[in-house]
């Protein structure tokens, strides 16, 4: 069901891989931010899937010290960039749930969805975690039914998806510290971000 409603499109743009490269640090339609303003001497952008389990991990293990250590104290940008991957259909219509309650809520479901990966994967139908986690944002089943087949919300993520890619991204989760492809690891992250934080 959710294949129907996220588009065959979507999936066909997810799965082409793109041979560009241009890693790009300036701000893109549609950014998902927290910490330091637009403009920031650090901007770190983490390329991310709802039903990436590297991605989920990262989520709950690092996350939290990242953030306490360099978001919290707005010492970088933090940019969130939804790469959707298989299955996509699934991840589209995470991102969309997510878009829809709000930027308020945005890192809120997000969150959620990805700590549901394992019941997903146990076998609850993935519509059901997806309805659930609108329900608990404060949507209605009436809207999670609208937000998930918006054609112009589709579109969009389509648009997003390839400016991913013509930044070079090809997998989850994907880390730029100012435009720089850095490993996933705290210790990578902090040696980078440090660095650049000392020069003036």
């Amino acid at each position: 069901m959710l294949r129907k409603l996220a588009g065959a499109a979507a999936l066909s743009v997810v799965m082409a891989l793109a041979a560009c490269s241009g890693n790009d640090a300036a701000p893109a339609e549609g950014d998902m931010a927290l910490g330091a303003p637009e403009g920031a001497k650090v901007t770190v952008v983490e390329y991310a899937s709802v039903t990436c389990s590297g991605c989920a991990a990262w989520n709950e293990q690092v996350w939290p010290q990242f953030k306490a250590k360099y978001v919290d104290t707005g010492k970088v940008r933090y940019v969130f960039r939804e790469f959707p991957t298989p299955p996509a259909d699934v991840a589209v219509a995470g991102f969309l749930v997510a878009r829809c309650a709000g930027e308020d809520k945005y890192f809120h479901v997000i969150d959620q969805i990805m700590r549901s990966l394992p019941e997903m994967h146990s076998g609850t139908p993935p519509r059901d975690i997806l309805l659930r986690t609108a329900r608990e944002a404060g949507l209605s089943e009436a809207q999670f039914q609208t937000c998930v087949a918006d054609p112009e919300a589709v579109a969009a993520m389509e648009a997003r998806i390839k400016a991913a890619q013509n930044a070079g991204v090809t997998g989850t989760p994907t880390f730029m510290v100012n435009g720089e492809t850095v490993d996933r690891s705290l210790d990578s992250l902090s040696q980078r971000i440090d660095s650049l934080l000392e020069t003036k």
